[in-house]
């Protein structure tokens, strides 16, 4: 019985060193593939030459006032100072202030704002206490709804835009708690 265990412990000894030495065979291609398609991508010609469009170029440029899917708008005002101004006097928030929905206002404005702004707008983000950015408080803060959206859309001075980050009805959303928050400083 003691012998049947050495010669065991042997030949389980040997196994192992074996399937080692073959599972560390370097080879540079796999000898069956499953799914070759996911390995080896065909690859498309999309600016050939065509006698089909116009220039004879198969990519084209989407026509004119062509919008992507989803829930991206133009937004027709431009990004410079003018823009700003024509913005923070003239334009209105759709959502009306009795139709802020906190429960989703809330939370958007806490991920995107409050690291610089602060949980009640007081300028008291986790930034702006390292002071590495200082944006102020709402309260001192000559904003209209308009400039808010700009703001948001486009950014300013240290601001990036959050236009990709929040739909055109989030952005309005938080436009209307940024507006809750600074009534109730002003308070």
């Amino acid at each position: 019985m003691h012998i049947n265990m050495k010669a065991t412990f042997k030949l389980t000894v040997v196994l192992v060193m074996l399937l080692s030495i073959v599972s560390c065979n370097k080879k540079s291609s796999r000898s069956y593939q499953y799914m070759p398609n996911m390995y080896e991508s065909i690859g498309y010609e999309t600016y050939q030459e065509s006698n089909i469009f116009k220039g004879g170029i198969e990519a084209q440029l989407p026509a004119d006032g062509t919008i992507p899917r989803g829930d991206f708008m133009p937004f027709e005002i431009e990004n410079n100072t003018e823009g700003y101004e024509f913005a923070k006097a003239n334009l209105i928030n759709p959502i009306a202030t009795a139709e802020l929905d906190e429960n989703v206002a809330g939370p958007l404005y806490n991920i995107y704002c409050a690291i610089c702004h602060g949980n009640k707008g007081a300028g008291d983000g986790m930034l702006a206490k390292k002071e590495l950015i200082i944006p102020g408080s709402y309260a001192d803060k000559d904003i209209t709804v308009g400039s808010i959206y700009h703001t948001i859309y486009y950014g300013k001075n240290s601001m990036g835009s959050y236009a990709n980050q929040l739909s055109e009805n989030e952005r309005w959303q938080v436009v209307a708690y940024v507006e809750k928050l600074k009534a109730d400083l002003n308070k």
